[in-house]
C-alpha cells in the first residue's frame, strides 16, 4: 500500500521560507512524477509544481516560478518543495502526490495523495 507524509508547515511572516517535505512508503518512487499542489480555504485544489522521473526538469505554475523548488531523492524516497518570499495569498494545505494518469495540473489524475501539511502566511 502506498502511503505519503507530508511534513514541514507552519506559521511564517510574508517574505520567510519554509521547506516541506514528503516521504513515500509502499513503493519506490524513481519510476514516477512526482508533484506538489496547494488548497486554500473555499478553493479547488491548485498545481504548483511537478518533476518528472525521466528527468529533473521541473515544471511549475506562475505563482511558483522563482519562489519555489521542488526535488527528489529517489534513493531516500523523498521530495521536497522549498517555499520562499511567502506573502498570505500562498497560504494553504499542501498536498504532495505521485502517478499521475493525465495532464500534471490536473489534480483528479494523480493517484496517491499525501494529507496535506498547512502552511500559514502572516501579514
Amino acid at each position: 500500500q502506498v502511503q505519503l507524509a507530508e511534513s514541514g508547515g507552519g506559521l511564517v511572516q510574508t517574505g520567510g521560507s519554509l521547506t516541506l517535505s514528503c516521504a513515500f512508503s509502499g513503493r519506490s518512487v524513481d519510476s514516477y512524477s512526482l508533484a506538489w499542489f496547494r488548497q486554500a480555504p473555499g478553493k479547488g485544489r491548485e498545481f504548483v509544481a511537478v518533476i518528472p522521473w525521466t528527468t529533473s526538469v521541473a515544471t511549475y505554475s506562475d505563482f511558483a516560478k522563482g519562489r519555489f523548488t521542488i526535488a527528489r531523492n529517489n534513493a531516500e524516497n523523498t521530495a521536497s518543495l522549498r517555499l520562499s518570499s511567502l506573502n498570505p495569498e500562498d497560504t494553504a494545505v499542501y498536498y504532495c502526490t505521485m502517478y499521475s494518469l493525465g495532464p500534471a495540473d490536473s489534480a483528479k489524475d494523480w493517484r496517491y495523495w499525501g494529507q496535506g501539511t498547512q502552511v500559514t502566511v502572516s501579514a
